[in-house]
């Protein structure tokens, strides 16, 4: 079965101040590109991560997606994964055992030939290696694996997980080279040999440079001569400037809201031929309760605050509508979206509601809060974001809040102590399925460290995990985020929205954007 993948995917143009630009022309439009031309792109991510062994960041999943393969890859615009590396792929004996069959003549870059064996080797160094930054905690169903020849894998798994070819999909299935990757460390230096459609030609603090791999055998439809990664160290200004003065092609991830918008409304902007492009995205954002807290953890005190948080206000004013409010612990266009927060807590603040709530149990004192925020981790944003909700709340009498905050490892480590009582978490989907946005804020170690537990939530993770059939989940997933939603031990805020903003003669960005987060060089080209 060979997979060929051409689809467009979803990309909407919405208002900020006023229309978005799509700046690669409607879905259906026709254009011819320029496959010799090679193309700019900014980002003030770093890339953390060469090894995928390693890495678990942003920058460092860009790289992986474009330099390494995996068995399954997401077409544009779908949350479905297909073979890429794989021939094909298929459970058995109820979703605990998981085949591939690799593409006949796969090689590395270097030459080298892929076989199960570097399949087989790429997952086991990465479980064994257990880098603090690495992907092996999304391998952890994984029991044992099988090579029977060179192009069949077989993966054993702990328990049923009808989610695992969607995390194999992404950059934690990378694929490398048993003769060149070591089985029990990382690789030293900044090179990576993979099999995907780029070839990683140097790096450094500043850039990175992407060559077409000519060998690569994939889904992939190579529409440029290769790419340069700018990296603007989380410099927003930089790299604002760095697009209109022509310096790059296109600025993905680090422009600012305020950004965003200025460039979309301005003459210059608009003159200069650059467009604002819009796609989907599965990034949220909550506001995490400490139930072992002495002030947040009475149940009261949570839904008076569920009951002032004005999402609308919030998302307009701090972000400038480059995102929107967010009723459910599923984002909108993953299967098991839901309204639980909206059909409790209503779309508007009920000051009258909240005062009863606080009343009926016996709090008539206004509560003193402190809400942490972290913008080196968070975007710049986060502090507006935590002060506007402090004066929210601080509006209603009810409330006398402030918002602190601190650098990240401080804000990790005291989070993990214990002791914050209401914080910020944000969270960009390693995979686009409701077992993404659930299992790591409720399941056991969960990234959240807010002393929540649910039985009956513990029990619906590994049932759903089950399920191949993932529409069937929707149900399930619906009754867990009606216990958070009733015992709230998060508020989720907003969901975002993607933006690249580029050059007019920039193509096939609209194929960059979507819930998977995969975003695709090869997709990318120039007007000819």
């Amino acid at each position: 079965m060979k997979v060929r993948t051409s689809r467009p995917g979803a990309l909407i143009s919405v208002g900020l101040a006023a229309t978005l630009l799509t700046g690669c022309g409607a879905q259906n439009d026709i254009w011819q590109f320029d496959a010799k031309e090679s193309l700019v792109v900014g980002m003030s991510d770093d890339i953390l991560a060469t090894d995928p062994a390693a890495g678990y960041d942003p920058g460092s999943w860009l790289l992986f997606n474009n330099v390494f393969q995996s068995l399954l890859s997401f077409p544009p615009g779908s949350s479905t994964p297909v073979p890429e590396a794989a021939d094909e792929c298929g459970f058995s004996d109820d979703s605990k055992t998981y085949t591939c069959t690799l593409r006949e003549g796969l090689k590395f870059s270097n030459g080298h030939n892929l076989t199960s064996k570097d399949v087989k080797h790429s997952f086991d160094r990465a479980i064994r290696i257990n880098d603090p930054a690495g992907p092996a905690p999304l391998l952890s169903t994984i029991a044992s694996i099988e090579t029977p020849d060179v192009r069949t894998v077989v993966f054993r798994l702990k328990v049923p997980d009808a989610t695992f070819p969607s995390k194999i999909a992404s950059g934690a299935g990378s694929i490398v080279d048993h003769e060149i990757y070591p089985a029990d460390r990382l690789l030293k230096g900044d090179k990576a040999v993979g099999s995907g459609p780029y070839e990683l030609d140097s790096i450094d603090k500043s850039k990175a440079d992407f060559s077409v791999y000519s060998g690569y055998q994939g889904n992939a439809e190579v529409k440029n001569s290769g790419v340069t990664l700018r990296l603007f160290r989380g410099n927003q200004q930089a790299l604002k400037s760095a697009l209109e003065k022509g310096d790059v092609d296109i600025a993905y991830r680090g422009l600012t809201a305020k950004a965003i918008a200025a460039l979309d409304t301005s003459p210059a902007a608009e003159k200069d031929g650059i467009e604002v492009v819009q796609g989907n995205s599965a990034e949220v954002q909550h506001l995490v309760f400490n139930v072992a807290d002495p002030v947040v953890g009475k149940i009261a005190v949570r839904k008076a605050i569920a009951h002032l948080v004005d999402r609308y206000a919030l998302v307009s004013k701090v972000y400038e509508s480059t995102a929107t409010p967010l009723y459910s612990i599923v984002p909108v266009g993953i299967t098991g979206h839901g309204t639980s927060f909206f059909d409790t807590y209503g779309d508007s603040p009920r000051p009258k509601l909240a005062k009863k709530i606080l009343e009926d149990a016996g709090i008539t004192d206004k509560v003193k809060l402190t809400l942490w925020s972290t913008p080196s981790r968070y975007g710049p944003a986060t502090d507006d974001e935590l002060r506007t909700i402090a004066e929210q709340l601080n509006r209603s009498g009810l409330f006398e809040a402030r918002m602190k905050s601190v650098p990240f490892d401080e804000y990790e480590k005291n989070i993990a102590k214990g002791k914050y009582g209401i914080y910020v978490k944000g969270w960009v989907p390693d995979y686009p399925d409701p077992d993404n946005f659930t299992q790591p804020f409720f399941g056991k170690g969960n990234v959240l460290a807010n002393n929540f537990e649910n039985g009956e939530i513990s029990r619906i993770i590994p049932r759903t995990s089950s399920m191949t059939d993932r529409a069937k989940t929707r149900q399930e997933f619906m009754k867990l985020q009606d216990i958070v939603a009733d015992q709230l031990p998060l508020l989720p805020l907003w969901q975002g929205k993607q933006y690249a903003v580029a050059h007019e003669d920039v193509r096939g960005l609209q194929n960059c954007l979507d819930n998977s987060t995969v975003f695709r060089f090869w997709e990318l080209s120039t007007a000819s």
